[in-house]
This record gives C-alpha cells, sequence and structure tokens, in this order.
C-alpha cells in the first residue's frame, strides 16, 4: 500500500460510450476513498510523441516548427512535430517516423526528456518528450488529408509567441519549458544516436498506454 492510498478511486463498473478510429470513451463508477461511489468520463487514447527539433544555422540555433490547422478549435496553431502511436509501435520509433513524415528531417542524435500527461482529468493520453539533433533535411512523407506548414523559429521567437498568447498548444510550451532550461544549463539531456535509440529503447508500445482495466 502506496503513501497515497487514501486519495485513490477504484473502479466498480465501465460502460464503453464510443468507439472510433483510435479513441474510446467510456463512463466509469467508482468508489471513492470515503466508501461512496461517483462517476468518471473519460477518453483512452493510444499515446503519442512530441519531438523538439534543433538546428545550427548561421544565425544561431533554430528549431523546426509547424503550423496546422485543428479543427476542434477552430485555429492553426504553432506546434512542435508530434503525432499519436501506432498499434504496436516503440515510442522511438514513433518518434523517428512522425519527425520524417511531418517535416523531412532525420536526425542523428535523440534525446528523451520524459513524459507529460496533458489533460489528466478526462484522458488518459500521454505525450513522449524527444529532442533530435543533427539534422538532415530530406522530403517529407505526410499523411492522406494532412495539411501543415514547416518553418524555422528561434528559441527567443517562440517564446515571444507564448508570452504574447500566440501559442498556445500545451506540449509545445511544456516542451519550450524543457528547452528553456536545457539551454540555461540547469536540466540535462542524455544524447544517444539513432542506433543506440534503436537497440536501448524501452519496447513500450501503443498498448502500454491504454488502462489495463478496460474492458469489464
Amino acid at each position: 500500500m502506496t503513501v497515497d492510498a487514501h486519495l485513490a478511486e477504484h473502479r466498480v463498473s465501465g460502460e464503453k460510450l464510443f468507439q472510433g478510429k483510435f479513441l474510446e470513451a467510456w463512463r466509469d463508477t467508482v468508489e471513492l476513498p470515503d466508501g461512496r461511489q461517483a462517476t468518471r468520463e473519460y477518453v483512452v487514447h493510444p499515446g503519442a510523441v512530441v519531438i523538439v527539433p534543433i538546428i545550427d544555422t548561421p544565425d544561431g540555433l533554430k528549431l523546426v516548427v509547424e503550423r496546422q490547422y485543428r479543427y476542434p478549435v477552430e485555429q492553426v496553431m504553432v506546434e512542435f512535430p508530434a503525432g499519436k502511436l501506432d498499434a504496436g509501435e516503440r515510442i522511438f520509433d514513433c518518434a523517428r517516423r512522425e519527425l520524417l513524415e511531418e517535416t523531412g528531417y532525420r536526425a542523428a542524435e535523440w534525446a528523451r526528456a520524459g513524459t507529460m500527461h496533458p489533460v489528466i482529468s478526462y484522458s488518459t493520453e500521454f505525450i513522449d518528450i524527444w529532442f533530435a539533433r543533427g539534422l538532415t533535411a530530406g522530403e517529407r512523407a505526410l499523411d492522406e488529408g494532412e495539411f501543415l506548414d514547416v518553418f524555422l523559429a528561434s528559441p527567443d521567437e517562440l517564446m515571444a509567441l507564448c508570452r504574447e498568447g500566440s501559442l498556445t498548444d500545451a506540449k509545445t510550451m511544456s516542451c519550450m519549458l524543457w528547452l528553456q532550461n536545457m539551454l540555461s544549463g540547469a536540466w540535462t539531456l542524455q544524447w544517444r544516436t539513432e542506433a543506440q535509440c534503436d537497440a536501448e529503447e524501452a519496447p513500450r508500445t501503443a498498448v502500454d498506454g491504454l488502462r489495463g482495466k478496460i474492458g469489464g
């Protein structure tokens, strides 16, 4: 029993409300710490990655960023390359694939910064944060129906967009926190070659991001 046991909620029953192409919506009945019951509605998500691609230019360090229309908020959003895990896909494989597909870049070195949970009140979604450097440009391979612009921006330019409220994407803002601390020397990253990541990365797959108790 952990020190947080007095805060835990326990699933009593559950009902699947919706099954989409990659999302599920559930309504569970849970037992609260005081023995009473409550309802929890949430979305099951396979998990995702976000990549902070760093490139050295004659004008200094730049970041590879995207502009993409996001239908739920009806806005073009500024964000780092990102995407969801396919079924059975390793997280590093997803990061490498999304960077290449969306931007055309391949990276010689990678560093995993950690995991964030962007919507803990109503989704199981996790997003793994990766940094990439030693970039080589190539051809993009966007998914069918995917439209986005790729551009380069300096850390100061992106921080200004965050400050003025033009950049509001949560995962990108979290990555900017990591980047700011890395550039200041406060936080460090363990860089590995692509081959090392391929050989060493833990084989966590999309299904590991789902709640094991789903299905009752």
